[in-house]
């Protein structure tokens, strides 16, 4: 019977490493057959997923044993943290180690979106030579306004920053003498959504961030601005923002996380159609590299909550 159990996709070399101390069991379909998982929890000391694997009360009983929930990746929403506290189990996320993965998401995404001609590659093959609708916009010289200001946010801005953009940020919970401000003018979340030519979300999925991003918000936005989402779905009104993008009242939007995962033809239906989106299956924080460090990381973490093994 496994030790460690992990449900969803990690680095084999990640893998392989706590192989060598403990006996583990990885299998990154698990998620998707929960009567199995139940039986392998019986043993386990440690369980270690990504967002998918709903880590709730149920599933925690179910795992007598466990010590440890591993995180791959850095949103809690999936993980009952109250209920892991009272059973006295570690839940240790892996912050910092895709900060960078996502902040070139949402450069590119807003590369893309404003240039408007990446997408088209079907109707230059085709011979329509497109030019003049193909031209696009610059970065340079507009505002990019960030909802909510971490460690990915300022990331972002950064990159934005060299970019030669303003940058204004609402953040009400970070410091007013913290070193990114420095880059960064410190607004209220109207004047985010009223000022950015992009607006880029950085929140977690609360209760106050739920819907936060609805027709109203939406209406204070240009007309011509850019909407990205790589932080968590439920925060933007779905079926608010493709009614905004099918009447032309904002420029345009990228999705990477939505309100259900894995997204339904059927949720889906409202954006199809939309030139001016950009959907991608919550994979803005995974590349190869950040795919590397978020394993290693939990990894990492993992064997030094169980210990020497016995």
């Amino acid at each position: 019977m496994a030790d460690i159990v992990i449900t969803e996709f990690m680095d084999e070399a990640a893998v392989s490493r706590l192989s060598q101390s403990y006996d583990t069991l990885y299998d990154s379909k698990l998620v998707d057959d929960p009567a199995a998982l139940h039986g392998h929890l019986a043993s386990a000391k440690a369980l270690i997923v990504r967002n998918r694997t709903q880590v709730r009360e149920a599933l925690i009983g179910m795992g007598p044993k466990l010590k440890v929930v591993g995180r791959l990746g850095v949103g809690l929403d999936n993980i009952d943290v109250e209920a892991c506290r009272t059973r006295s189990i570690r839940v240790i996320p892996a912050t910092g180690a895709n900060d960078l993965s996502v902040a070139e998401y949402v450069i590119t995404a807003a590369l893309m979106l404003f240039r408007g001609a990446w997408l088209r590659s079907s109707e230059v093959a085709g011979g329509a030579w497109p030019r003049q609708s193909m031209m696009g916009r610059e970065l340079a010289g507009k505002t990019i306004g960030l909802v909510g200001y971490g460690s990915i946010a300022r990331e972002v801005a950064w990159r934005a920053h060299m970019m030669g953009m303003t940058i204004v940020a609402y953040d009400p919970y970070l410091a007013a003498d913290h070193p990114g401000w420095q880059i960064t003018r410190n607004v209220s979340l109207d004047a985010v959504l009223e000022l950015g030519d992009v607006i880029s979300l950085h929140t977690p999925l609360t209760e106050a961030t739920r819907n936060m991003v609805n027709a109203d918000a939406l209406g204070k936005m240009k007309p011509d601005a850019v909407l990205v989402n790589a932080a968590r779905g439920g925060i933007v009104d779905e079926a608010a923002l493709a009614e905004a993008l099918t009447d032309g009242r904002i420029g345009g939007a990228a999705l990477d996380v939505f309100e259900s995962e894995p997204l339904s033809a059927d949720q889906g239906a409202k954006f199809v159609g939309l030139s001016n989106l950009i959907l991608t299956p919550h994979i803005a924080g995974v590349t190869e590299e950040s795919n590397e460090r978020v394993s290693h990381l939990i990894a990492d973490k993992v064997l030094e909550v169980l210990g020497a093994p016995v």
